[in-house]
């Protein structure tokens, strides 16, 4: 660690920062065009990886911006019921989310500092935002008729500085020797300055400490899950309910359905996961849950729930899995580069195969899959005119 790092103090605009979107969504340089660069300072990692957080938090406020202003979504305050002074989250909604009587979306992003409408913040700065946010989710979404609900499950505390404690000092309230206090406080000076000492090595820019305090029935990804499925899902007038899970939103929606598993069962058509990272050994789900994940709606080749993972097999193809549960298939991480190839390849053992851009890649089979179940669901509800109905319609003729 460097002692003489420079000051952590950066912009809070996009502008600040010297960047902007273009009109393909991309980031780049205001006056080079060049993308954005990590390494702004050689030889100073701390620095490099603050100043990407910061322009991070700026990402995160941007596209709240757009949720709201481009996506016309309401942000909906949480707890319904929170008091003034308590600490509270959000989560974003299409005007009809809860009075659409056909089709309702909601999409859970992972876990890490992403929040509401983002898949992947590397790949809103690093690539665009159609493939690092769930912005063309929600447009077509609505486009095709669906009311939407996006979650926000990594929004679970606020930090606040920590209250500065002022310990007496010893010598004010004891009644020792003052030559044994003197050599107290001779030991007490040499380890403060000791400590100090350590801590401007480890931490040259002393932050703030803060501490987190919890958002009431949303301290985690899986209590966000729960809430929102209550208080908005639940009550929504939708006859089918689609979920859109990347990485460990899969995670969140497995636990919802631990929780509330008759409910999910009646209110819920089709799951899309996206590289999900859920176990149901793990999260002990019951066999139940399990038969449902991979059970199919109508045809054998349609079920109820569907992982798009890692792979650079052809889109939609097959992928064999260890556990019984929810069918995988392709999302077609393809790269053209030979040597990038083989990179990728031996990465993906260790689970490294862009991860993040699953959802992205698996966008149209998503909307089709969500297609076919609702369709197969109406079907299937259709009462078929047997003989013996006929007959019993004719007598009570």
């Amino acid at each position: 660690m460097k002692k003489d790092e420079p000051p952590l103090d950066f912009p809070d605009t996009l502008e600040g920062f010297e960047y902007a979107f273009n009109e393909k969504g991309q980031l780049r340089h205001i006056k080079t065009g060049e993308p954005f660069v990590f390494n702004y300072r050689e030889d100073l990692h701390r620095w490099n990886q603050k100043r990407y957080e910061a322009l991070g938090e700026i990402i995160t406020k941007y596209v709240y911006e757009l949720l709201e202003k481009d996506c016309n979504l309401k942000k909906i305050s949480i707890p319904v019921d929170a008091s003034e002074s308590e600490p509270k989250s959000f989560i974003f909604m299409s005007e009809d989310a809860l009075t659409n009587p056909q089709k309702l979306m909601v999409l859970i992003h992972g876990s890490g500092v992403v929040r509401a409408g983002q898949w992947a913040r590397r790949l809103i700065i690093n690539e665009d935002l159609d493939s690092g946010t769930q912005i063309p989710f929600i447009k077509r979404a609505m486009d095709e008729g669906y009311g939407v609900i996006v979650l926000n499950p990594n929004e679970n505390y606020i930090e606040v500085e920590k209250p500065k404690i002022h310990v007496q000092s010893s010598s004010d309230s004891s009644d020792e020797p003052a030559e044994k206090r003197e050599r107290k406080d001779k030991v007490s000076k040499e380890t403060k300055k000791r400590r100090d000492f350590y801590e401007k090595y480890r931490n040259p820019q002393r932050e703030k400490e803060m501490m987190q305090l919890y958002i009431r029935e949303n301290g985690s990804p899986e209590e966000h899950a729960v809430y929102v499925w209550d208080h908005f899902i639940a009550q929504s007038a939708a006859e089918n309910v689609f979920f859109v899970a990347h990485s460990y939103g899969g995670l969140a929606f497995v636990e919802l359905m631990i929780q509330r598993e008759a409910d999910v069962k009646s209110k819920v058509t089709a799951v899309a996961l996206t590289d999900s990272v859920h176990n149901v050994w793990h999260q002990e789900a019951g066999k139940t849950i399990r038969e449902w994940m991979r059970e199919n709606i109508v045809s054998i080749t349609l079920q109820n729930c569907c992982n798009w993972v890692s792979s650079s097999e052809p889109l939609d193809t097959s992928v064999e899995s260890m556990l019984p549960d929810c069918p995988r298939v392709s999302a077609d991480i393809y790269i053209s580069d030979p040597f990038l190839l083989r990179v990728r390849i031996r990465k993906r053992t260790e689970g490294t195969d862009r991860h993040e851009l699953t959802s992205w890649k698996s966008f149209p089979s998503i909307f089709k899959f969500f297609t076919e179940a609702s369709e197969a669901k109406t079907s299937s509800l259709k009462p078929t005119l047997t003989r013996r109905s006929h007959r019993i319609k004719h007598e009570e003729l």
